[in-house]
């Protein structure tokens, strides 16, 4: 599956897309520019739903609402839930951004130079280089504690909190002059290799380049090891 996106300052019906990624399998979009008929059309829905099932389903409604205009706000062109079986029969989820960032007047190429030059010469600064089919890169992956959705901040009790592994990709191409970030965040800990490999997978298919101007070669394209994983371990 190839998905484009725009950067923000060409969000208009005729601006055309800049740069393509893929999406693996198991993962569902976030619709982040709802129409407005399809609000207006759940509000309905929602005022036809029993009083105790309103509530609840009114704050569904609100998170999500919340969730997009945080997203907006932030420049994320696309988000997706996964959600994949593991080993003991439960669902284990993840959720894949792709957002821009912008340089303020600075080369993109050379912002991405010079932080993959530090990755190399400080391999423990928790970041690498990364060499991309679109360019220079680089990797960051943290484990942190972070406030889990769902919960009222102003709750007594205080926001529920949990810990996740957050993997970065950060990479520029010709056709913006924006840093591109690929970024994959999960609360299954114990999987960060699987993730990580998912992210590199989309991160290996990000191009500036549509996919639509290139003829398809005949025969079974070559991946690389991390789209081999993704593959394999997603269909």
């Amino acid at each position: 599956m190839t998905t484009s996106a725009r950067p923000p300052s060409a969000l208009s019906a005729a601006a055309k897309p800049v740069f393509w990624y893929g999406i693996p399998h198991g993962y569902a979009k976030l619709d982040l520019n709802p129409p407005r008929e399809r609000i207006e059309k759940l509000a309905r829905e929602l005022n036809m739903l029993p009083a105790d099932q309103r509530a609840q389903a009114s704050q569904v409604l609100q998170f999500y609402a919340g969730v997009v205009n945080a997203l907006n706000a932030q420049n994320v062109h696309m988000c997706a839930v996964g959600y994949h079986p593991d080993d003991d029969g439960t669902i284990v989820t993840s959720t894949l951004t792709i957002s821009t960032v912008s340089t303020s007047g600075h080369n993109a190429k050379l912002v991405i130079a010079g932080l993959a030059g530090t990755a190399a010469d400080h391999p423990n600064c928790g970041m690498r280089p990364l060499t991309l089919p679109c360019g220079l890169g680089y990797l960051v992956e943290e484990k942190k504690r972070t406030v889990a959705p769902g919960r009222d901040p102003d709750n007594p009790e205080g926001p529920l909190r949990g810990d996740v592994w957050q993997g970065t990709v950060a990479a520029t191409g010709s056709g913006t002059p924006d840093i591109i970030l690929v970024q994959m965040v999960t609360p299954a800990l114990y999987l960060a290799d699987v993730y990580r490999d998912i992210l590199l997978g989309v991160a290996y298919t990000l191009t500036f380049t549509d996919p639509a101007q290139s003829a398809p070669e005949l025969g079974e394209p070559s991946m690389n090891s991390a789209e081999a994983a993704m593959r394999n371990d997603f269909g």
